[in-house]
């Protein structure tokens, strides 16, 4: 969404590295030596020779009123804003332009920690995983963990090195290898090396970015992306859906990126939670009446990797109220409640998908009008599992899981 901005007002960003004002392109200096007010931290500011005549303007703490405030805190003066690099890559330019629109922004970009990071390890940028920590949990590192993956982990401060290293040797991933990368460009740039197991740098610099080469330890049990990890992966009282059901609901909710899913009657969370592992822009809501459900679907989601995962307590119908609309809606208890059905439905926009799975009569007989209604596709599911049988092994089956799958 825009804000107001005067009309015709336009800002320049330039992007600047470590190595300051040396590593600027002509481009770059002109834009900075026309500038009325030059706007950045108190560090970017200092990158700029003392020649340059411009007003020197360092952002607040926190700075997200004075950057909605720009269009309006400099009337009639040329106004330059320094970034950290590429301005578009998790940087105040992506900012600006979301907010006052592309028309309005000049940028003037610079090589990015990314791309400085990859060309000191002679990684392709485009097989490797940028994963940003900054100011946000370090287990959503969690789904990018896996043997042979190359990661980029952006962080805020010294500490992220050994933060992300102690998190590894957590995860059974010890004998990764870690470079951490500090002042990219500059003349003070420097790197620190080592195992997660042996990673003996509690801190190192505030500009630092952190490779990591996954390995996982002997015994390690990689767990994919793809729906259906096994059921041990969860905390649960036994309100589950198993491993295999589960990946078969999760062929027929189709997680897309950047879609919301609203999981009603949560239970430990295994929808939700699978749905967001799919793509990091896949975002899921969580409805669950007992506390300590929905206690532990916060956790679950925590260490597998999706702590952004919303958890609200509560029941359904009445829970629903005020939810984000949503791409698609799992029903996993709670279909034969008056009134569960009809708001799902009801909130689901064309092409949305609504999923319900029943285990009791009761609850067949509920998709059977439903179906008879408004069509879609009923499957039944019957599992089965190997058990021994004496000296032999037979067949244990599970309790038939009827799948109502329907596209508004």
């Amino acid at each position: 969404m825009t804000a107001a901005a005067p009309e015709g007002w336009t800002v320049t960003v330039v992007g600047i590295g470590a190595d300051g004002w040396d590593g600027l392109s002509p481009a770059a200096r002109r834009a900075i030596a026309g500038a009325d007010v030059l706007r950045g931290s108190a560090r970017q500011l200092g990158l700029v020779p003392a020649e340059v005549d411009a007003e020197r303007v360092p952002w607040p703490s926190p700075m997200a009123l004075a950057v909605r405030e720009l269009p309006t805190a400099h009337p009639g003066r040329r106004v330059v804003v320094l970034a950290s690099g590429d301005p578009m890559f998790s940087g105040i330019g992506t900012t600006l332009v979301r907010w006052f629109g592309a028309a309005a922004v000049d940028v003037v970009p610079h090589p990015s920690s990314v791309t400085l990071a990859c060309s000191r390890m002679g990684w392709s940028v485009e097989e490797t995983t940028v994963v940003s920590v900054v100011w946000r949990p370090l287990e959503l590192l969690v789904p990018h963990v896996t043997p042979g993956r190359r990661l980029v982990v952006l962080g805020a401060d010294t500490t992220t090195p050994g933060l992300a290293a102690d998190r590894l040797r957590q995860w059974g991933y010890g004998a990764s290898r870690l470079t951490a990368l500090a002042q990219l460009g500059g003349a003070a740039e420097r790197r620190f090396t080592g195992t997660a197991a042996a990673w003996a740098h509690a801190e190192t610099d505030p500009l630092v970015v952190t490779a990591v080469e996954v390995v996982a330890d002997p015994g390690t049990v990689p767990l994919p992306t793809v729906p259906g990890l096994p059921d041990e992966a969860y905390a649960s009282d036994g309100q589950l859906t198993k491993r295999d059901v589960r990946a078969v609901t999760l062929s027929r909710l189709a997680p897309l990126p950047g879609q919301l899913l609203w999981d009603v009657g949560g239970g430990a969370g295994s929808i939700g939670i699978e749905w967001m592992r799919v793509h990091p822009s896949c975002r899921a809501v969580a409805v669950e009446s007992r506390p300590d459900r929905a206690h532990r679907i916060g956790q679950n989601a925590a260490r597998l990797g999706v702590p952004g995962l919303q958890v609200v307590e509560g029941k359904a119908p009445e829970a629903l109220g005020g939810l984000p609309a949503p791409d698609a809606v799992f029903v996993g208890g709670g279909a034969t409640e008056p009134g569960v059905l009809e708001d799902c439905w009801a909130a689901l926009a064309p092409g949305g998908r609504l999923v319900v799975n029943a285990v009791t009569v009761e609850s067949e007989a509920v998709l059977a009008q439903w179906h008879a209604r408004v069509g879609g596709q009923l499957t039944r599911l019957l599992v089965a599992h190997a058990q021994p049988v004496g000296g032999f092994t037979g067949w244990k089956p599970a309790m038939p899981v009827t799948i109502w799958s329907v596209t508004r």
